[in-house]
């Protein structure tokens, strides 16, 4: 082989002397992006983070998150207050204002941890309220996306896959459900359940929430699923018809397995943005139930009994209501542009 090589004409060798180097052009902004496509190697989820990072406010949503998760996790551990403890001749302070007690020890020299928000009627710290409002409501929405994410995931996954009769029922079942007024159902089970679960909650965990809260949970594990099912649906009447899963079944793959490895990961885009953008709806859920009264018990706080209770001294007092208020907002806010960002960067239909 060796010998063949040394035996090759001269003509077959490249003479790099002849070429003139400036002859040759500078490769194009589109050619270098290709040869980047060509040559990297990434999975679905990579390359969604990638074009997640691109998007200025989606990952300005994402910092304002953590700044609020951290508050939220930190600083009942650096206040001195509790959400319940009443302090004596402080009622109504302005932000970063003392009572006369206060002002005294500050004057003997003991130091005394300021009011941030002031302090509402009753002279309990309001910035520790409006902190674990926002705990209350974070983890209502967080916890309330994910029982939608499993119901719903499983039963789309289950009607698309099977199809045929079992689709046509349950689909009809998912009509049903979606026909049904979800406030007239919270106050139905907030009555029912606040005569037979009451007793047996009481003195527990649970009894912080509330029977309003259980019923509230038990609202979306019965109704607000019924989107994601849908949407979860449409995409495996779609996915179930390729190969790789005409391959799986031939092969004597079970129904779970082919649900869990081929199809699901394929609907990843769908399940990612529709979750992001259900927590931002169940935590405005959860915030105008609390302002009508069906949320947390008293004295536990949340964003929406805190803004009904500034209703009262509005124009007294109207830092009460902007507080809440505007937490409020600034958590929708970032949620709703978070999950508009993901919708983008996970959604491979849409063109960018």
């Amino acid at each position: 082989m060796a010998d063949k090589f040394k035996k090759a004409p001269l003509s077959a060798q490249i003479d790099l002397s002849k070429f003139n180097m400036g002859n040759f052009e500078k490769a194009t902004d589109d050619e270098k992006r290709q040869q980047e496509v060509m040559g990297e190697s990434t999975t679905f989820f990579k390359d969604g983070m990638r074009r997640l990072r691109k998007n200025p406010l989606a990952m300005g949503s994402i910092v304002v998150l953590l700044l609020i998760v951290l508050i939220i996790l930190f600083a009942p551990l650096v206040v001195p207050y509790g959400y319940a403890d009443i302090v004596k001749g402080a009622s109504n302070l302005s932000a970063f204002q003392y009572s006369s007690s206060e002002l005294a020890k500050i004057n003997a020299g003991e130091s005394v941890f300021p009011h941030i928000m002031g302090t509402d009627g009753l002279g309990r710290d309001y910035f520790i309220r409006v902190v674990y409002g926002a705990r209350v409501s974070l983890g209502v929405g967080v916890f309330a996306s994910l029982l939608v994410l499993m119901i719903g995931m499983l039963y789309g996954s289950i009607s698309g896959y099977l199809g045929g009769r079992v689709d046509l029922i349950m689909m009809r079942i998912v009509d049903i459900i979606y026909s049904l007024p979800d406030m007239l159902l919270i106050i139905l089970f907030a009555v029912v359940l606040n005569e037979t679960l009451a007793p047996v909650i009481k003195g527990t965990i649970l009894d912080k929430l509330g029977v309003n809260m259980i019923s509230l949970f038990l609202v979306f594990g019965l109704l607000y699923w019924v989107s994601m099912a849908r949407l979860i649906r449409g995409q495996i009447l779609t996915i179930k018809q390729n190969e790789y899963v005409l391959a799986a079944q031939c092969i004597g793959t079970s129904t779970p397995r082919i649900i869990s490895k081929h199809i699901l990961p394929n609907c990843l885009s769908v399940i990612i943005i529709t979750t992001a953008l259900q927590v931002p709806s169940a935590i405005f859920t959860e915030s105008y139930l609390s302002f009508l009264g069906l949320g947390v018990s008293a004295p536990m706080p949340s964003l929406g009994s805190l803004a009904n209770d500034a209703r009262s001294g509005l124009q007294s007092y109207p830092s009460k209501l902007i507080f809440p208020a505007l937490t409020i907002c600034l958590i929708v806010l970032a949620l709703n542009l978070l999950g508009d960002g993901l919708r983008d960067a996970f959604d491979p239909k849409l063109s960018r």
